[in-house]
């Protein structure tokens, strides 16, 4: 069987989200939605279990780490005072041929990905810092040069006939109130941090919190991106897992370089192969912060962000201050260095911030691929997700051998002890081995099959996912050996 390309193989990725209920086009049966998508059966579990396993790392593990749900709609002063209202913009250029729009720096950035895919890397690193050069001094006149010298066309028209380069903003608004005329114009959150830092003084004093301690949240985001491509990886409705670490002035150095390598420990402990993974650090800093480092992975459309670690300084504590006029200070009376307290002050702030969608889609292309077990002239092959076992939609499959003697109500017996614990699925239709293919396609781990021998010795086959070896085991063991694998101790406690 041919290796697939990397296009081929991210064509095969999305099609298997559709055909098995992982993900589908918002509003399918009117066209859809561009840059907006609904997780399917399968979606929803995959997605909850990543979920899962970020907040257990984040907040079950760290007693100074607690987490929060806050609203999506905010006061409209948050937006400028964070700086959105006037700087939340990209660079946008129009082709004037097929009217299409798209992020300069994108376009850019594609140009040096296939430079470095034809082995021109002195090219793609002159431009890399070149375009880095344009993004920091906010020159968005070179940035359309840039494009001009490299001959860079629409991927729609084929043309070259660019417009000038400008910025736009990326908020949704809408009107707040029941009358049109009484309503006020508030804004859809663009990121899920803003909430956690207005609640700063909230959580600190109802939950006794002592600097060090950090706020997680995960919530729903919303971003008017003109550019909406490569599926899930930019949509205009995203979901955000991001943690604020408040820390003195003066440690966040420290704190930022501690969270930089704990965050890809957590996306390694999954078994991602590390040369996946790798550091971006930035060029041009946001507005808010001093230090800035992009986890990024190895998409099969190159490396792309997944996390984003900021040192974001005392902005966001100190315009909220500013704007709303509440101190947003802390007392610390632990002892400095010259044995004084250290009194009161804004602390400054570390941010781990995850995109869900793409962590999401990195999982399913991780875990996607398409074997040949052809032997001597009996062809034969299986698409497997390789998931690791704490994150697969179910746990474990079970299955009658046959639809008769009994054996279906043995078989329902087991999956109600099993549901208890874990989340099962139960099929009797079609010959075993087309049901063990379709558990391979979903990830399931595990496959339960229940014959003539069960009702006799109360011992089942179980069949493991990875290997597709089938080992005979009594029934009162089933919960220890899934547990085993599929338990979060797997994932937190390895040496």
């Amino acid at each position: 069987m041919a290796k697939n390309t990397n296009d081929e193989q991210f064509k095969n990725v999305i099609s298997h989200a559709k055909e098995y209920g992982f993900v589908f086009q918002s509003s399918e049966i009117y066209d859809g939605l561009s840059a907006v998508y609904d997780y399917g059966q399968l979606g929803a579990e995959l997605k909850n279990n990543l979920k899962t396993y970020w907040w257990k790392a984040m907040v079950q593990l760290h007693e100074n780490i607690v987490g929060i749900d806050s609203a999506i709609f905010m006061h409209p002063k948050v937006w400028k005072a964070s700086g959105h209202v006037d700087g939340f913009n990209d660079p946008m250029i129009d082709n004037k041929d097929s009217k299409k729009r798209y992020r300069a720096d994108q376009l850019l950035e594609d140009k040096i990905a296939r430079y470095e895919k034809d082995g021109k890397t002195d090219k793609a690193a002159k431009l890399q810092a070149e375009m880095d050069d344009a993004l920091k001094a906010e020159d968005l006149q070179q940035l359309k040069t840039l494009i001009e010298q490299h001959e860079i066309a629409c991927p729609v028209s084929g043309t070259k006939n660019w417009t000038e380069v400008r910025q736009f903003n990326l908020m949704f608004s809408t009107q707040f109130g029941a009358m049109a005329e009484g309503s006020e114009e508030v804004y859809l959150r663009p990121e899920t941090a803003q909430g956690i830092f207005v609640n700063f003084l909230n959580v600190q004093k109802s939950g006794r919190m002592k600097i060090p301690f950090g706020i997680a949240q995960i919530g729903k985001a919303f971003r008017n991106e003109v550019i909406a491509r490569q599926f899930i990886m930019r949509m205009r409705e995203f979901e955000q897992m991001e943690m604020q670490f408040f820390v003195r002035p003066g440690e966040d150095k420290k704190w930022f370089a501690y969270w930089k390598e704990a965050r890809l420990k957590w996306h390694l402990a999954l078994g991602t192969p590390a040369e996946k993974y790798r550091y971006h650090d930035h060029v041009k800093l946001a507005h808010y912060a001093n230090a800035a480092t992009d986890i990024e992975f190895e998409f099969p459309f190159g490396f792309k962000e997944v996390e984003g670690i900021h040192s974001r300084t005392d902005f966001d504590l100190s315009q909220h201050q500013e704007y709303s006029g509440k101190k947003m200070q802390y007392f610390d009376n632990d002892l400095d260095e010259t044995g004084k307290p250290y009194g009161n002050y804004v602390p400054y702030v570390i941010e781990t911030s995850i995109g869900l969608d793409r962590m999401f889609l990195l999982t399913l292309i991780n875990a996607f691929e398409e074997q040949d077990l052809s032997e001597g002239d009996k062809q034969d092959s299986r698409t497997l997700l390789r998931l690791h076992p704490c994150l697969a939609p179910y746990k474990v499959a079970i299955f009658p051998l046959t639809k008769k003697d009994g054996l279906p109500e043995k078989a329902r017996a087991i999956m109600d002890n099993l549901k208890l614990d874990f989340n099962c699925i139960y099929e009797e239709k079609d010959a075993i081995g087309k049901r063990y293919r379709r558990q391979d396609a979903i990830g399931t781990p595990f496959c339960v099959t229940v014959d003539h021998q069960t009702l006799e010795d109360d011992t089942v086959t179980i069949r493991h996912r990875d290997t597709m070896e089938q080992q005979r085991i009594e029934i009162k063991h089933l919960d220890e050996l899934i547990a085993s694998k599929t338990s979060w101790k797997t994932l937190f406690c390895k040496d």
